[in-house]
């Protein structure tokens, strides 16, 4: 369809949505005039009331968004306040006018690592042949996206490729642009692209990566550059075509956190993009991430609500101290498609959980491709249930899932609340990560396959309810970043400190009062590649004795409690990987973890369960592996989140592994019309002359709209469009004062009046 033809269409479209909704309203406004004095409401003349979608103050907050590769389609109009338009070439950035028309923020991502690039690779950009540039394991194998969609050893000119897309969308409007996935895989680094890089960084001949630690890490150091140096070209292009042309447009980052690509094998500038003009990122956690097998206490399984809770809280902190934004994913499906609806909203609904326990970000993309949600079909049996030679049948989404996950994309948008209260075990704790996590998961001397370095530590504090913080090593000189932790849990094994001022932030911490707990027993191989803490005159052995000298400790200091300056430094000479093979392994962090709060003066306080309020949202958690008390329960009134019928909840079972998001009733109790919560968005909201109340409600066509309202008396009468809705699609609940409704989506939108 050319551009033209769709631009009538959408005009006459709006003017048949304009002309309806102005004779439902010109009919009530007469009927009203007729049966009732004219008093004004409010302060607000009905008349004055537009025909047409009434508008979002909170638009330009840009709280919601998502990502699509489709043109716009009435089954994934979301309502959010941003869309995101996947792709740089021109049938991509042809799409924006559409969705701007419909009423969006339109912003832009586009792959990094990987994409329809055939123009950089095959010459056609520069009159080079990139082809030598797509990454290569040992075996001559090309790493690939599908066909020749390559992931990428970024030259010099790459960046420049990239920017020549990125203006293509500037110019068509884009109001921002999302860089997603630098991705250098670590099995990579065989490429004579990555052999000329090499000899350009280091001044040196190529060494295979998996020869030594040595190796290994000066490639994935290399790695790491490379793609900031590509992502650095197109921020540098960005600011120059803001300057020329006097707008604003930002640039993000969508990446997965440094848990996942540490997991993974993947190596990403992560952390250090914003030291080279990044704006933010987007933190991509979902259940494809966040379901990768750990091991605690000896037993390895998927455990998605703990990681993702850590996950998100690793992107949450580089940011925390930069000034940058940050949006949290979710997925209702994820890239696997070989599991059950029932499979991805449990897992959803563990991601989008702990995604909310972050209360400093209110940001959130909603969804990617909701073409593949609401347009694709997966097995009504998960893979583990299904017989060998079983045919798969599949289905669409379930109607009660697609409510429910367009009820809980409009709470989102109501998420910034200035009151947050915790219930949960001792807070104040961090465990510190660092970029370098991801220079070590390649070659014989790989650190532990399930990450153990990492979650030896975290797991055992969060699995008795400690809601523990990954702490970002690289952001540890910036004044003030450490001073919210009492606690910090640190290792060097599976990680390593780029540069001295890490080390020495740290050291300074202690010294100001901090209690670092560091568990390390020093087998590292990579302790030995060459870095600043064994150079010179003053070398160590590896960077645990260099940043214990730097906290004034005597050489060869035994494990134990030592008092530095106004702080502690709680010694045990143990491998936090090592511990995660234990049965007894989390329990012997925590006893250490005891004695710290103990030396900062914390009360050691562990739970079955995880809560925090987020003004009148409860987000709760109960905790599988934990304490073995009895199962916390709230009590009051509350409207279910994660269930299509909104019901109201007198007590809530917090057992283990049950996730709830629910809306406290009792918070704010008003006699003013209010809507509660909604499967669709809800804009111009007024009473009414005659003590009625109208509201318009919009969502995606196909999917049933469920509400819950709360009056001062009960309705008499419910209707949509001026016409009354079956009285089967509304009842009112004496008890709550809650009014609850259904009645079909519409990206039409539909005027809702109850009197």
């Amino acid at each position: 369809m050319s551009v033209g033809m769709e631009s009538i269409r959408t005009q006459l479209r709006h003017f048949r949505r304009g002309f309806r909704h102005f004779s439902m309203i010109a009919g009530e406004v007469l009927l009203t005039l007729i049966l009732v004095p004219p008093v004004i409401a409010q302060g607000e003349n009905i008349m004055k009331q537009s025909s047409k979608r009434p508008p979002d103050p909170n638009q330009v907050l840009e709280r919601t968004s998502f990502q699509t590769h489709s043109p716009w389609d009435p089954m994934i109009d979301l309502r959010s306040d941003v869309v995101m338009c996947y792709g740089v070439l021109p049938a991509d950035v042809a799409r924006i006018a559409k969705w701007r028309d419909e009423g969006y923020i339109v912003q832009v991502m586009t792959g990094v690592a990987w994409g329809a690039y055939q123009d950089y690779l095959y010459g056609r950009f520069d009159g080079v042949n990139h082809v030598d540039e797509a990454q290569t394991d040992k075996n001559g194998n090309v790493i690939s996206h599908g066909g020749d969609i390559y992931y990428m050893c970024p030259g010099i000119n790459y960046g420049k490729f990239l920017s020549v897309g990125v203006k293509r969308a500037l110019e068509a409007g884009a109001e921002a642009i999302h860089l997603e996935e630098p991705e250098f895989w670590v099995r990579a680094g065989w490429s004579a692209g990555f052999k000329r890089e090499w000899k350009a960084y280091y001044h040196e001949d190529w060494v295979p990566p998996d020869t030594s630690p040595e190796a290994q890490y000066k490639a994935s150091l290399l790695k790491y550059y490379l793609y900031r140096r590509a992502l650095t070209q197109i921020f540098d292009f960005v600011k120059e075509y803001n300057k020329e042309h006097g707008t604003h447009v930002k640039c993000y980052v969508a990446t997965h956190s440094l848990i996942n690509y540490s997991s993974w094998g993947i190596v990403s500038p992560e952390s250090s993009l914003m030291k080279v003009g990044a704006d933010g990122y987007i933190a991509q956690v979902w259940t494809g991430t966040a379901r990768t097998p750990n091991l605690y206490d000896g037993v390895q399984k998927e455990r998605t609500f703990e990681t993702a809770f850590l996950e998100y809280g690793a992107m949450m902190n580089i940011v925390q101290s930069t000034g940058g934004r940050v949006w949290f994913l979710n997925d209702p499906v994820e890239d696997d498609p070989n599991h059950s609806w029932r499979d991805y909203k449990t897992n959803w609904e563990s991601t989008l959980t702990a995604s909310l326990l972050w209360p400093q970000v209110w940001r959130y993309e909603v969804m990617p491709w909701p073409e593949r949600v609401f347009h694709g079909t997966y097995p009504t049996k998960d893979v583990t249930e299904r017989i060998a030679g079983e045919p798969v049948t599949k289905e669409p989404i379930p109607p009660a899932y697609a409510t429910e996950l367009m009820t809980v994309i409009n709470a989102l948008n109501h998420m910034k609340q200035s009151e947050v209260k915790w219930k949960c075990g001792t807070r104040g704790v961090g465990v510190v990560v660092s970029d370098t996590m991801m220079f070590e998961r390649y070659g014989p001397s790989a650190s532990d396959p399930h990450l153990g370095s990492f979650f030896g530590l975290a797991l055992p504090p969060l699995m008795h309810g400690m809601p523990v913080e990954p702490v970002q090593l690289e952001n540890s000189p910036i004044k003030g970043f450490l001073k919210p932790y009492k606690i910090l849990l640190m290792t060097y094994e599976g990680m390593k400190p780029m540069e001295r001022e890490y080390s020495t932030a740290i050291a300074d911490w202690v010294k100001q009062g901090g209690v670092l707990v560091f568990v390390d027993d020093d087998s590292d191989p990579f302790n030995a590649i060459k870095s600043w803490w064994n150079e010179g005159s003053n070398a160590y052995a590896n960077p645990r004795e260099a940043l214990f000298a730097q906290m004034g400790m005597a050489e060869n200091s035994k494990p134990g409690s030592h008092k530095v300056g106004k702080g502690w430094l709680i010694y045990d000479q143990s491998s936090p990987a090592k511990l995660t093979y234990q049965t007894n392994g989390a329990n012997h962090v925590r006893v250490l973890v005891h004695m710290a709060c103990e030396k900062a003066h914390l009360p050691y306080h562990t739970t079955n369960y995880i809560i925090l309020r987020r003004g009148p949202y409860v987000i709760a958690s109960g905790l599988d592996q934990s304490l073995p008390q009895s199962p916390h329960i709230l009590h009051g009134h509350f409207i279910d989140l994660f269930d299509a019928n909104l019901p109201i909840l007198s007590s809530v079972i917090l057992n283990p592994g049950s996730r709830y998001l629910l809306l406290d009733l009792d918070y704010h109790k008003t006699d003013s019309p209010e809507i509660l919560a909604a499967a669709c968005k809800t804009l111009g909201a007024r009473r009414l002359p005659n003590g009625g109340y109208r509201f318009y409600a919009e969502g995606p066509d196909n999917i049933t709209a469920t509400i819950r309202m709360r009056f001062d008396r009960e309705p008499q009468t419910v209707q949509m469009d001026g016409k009354d809705i079956l009285v089967e699609d509304w009842k009112w609940d004496k008890e709550s004062k809650t009014l609850w409704m259904r009645f079909p989506n519409s990206s039409d939108g539909h005027w809702i009046t109850v009197r």
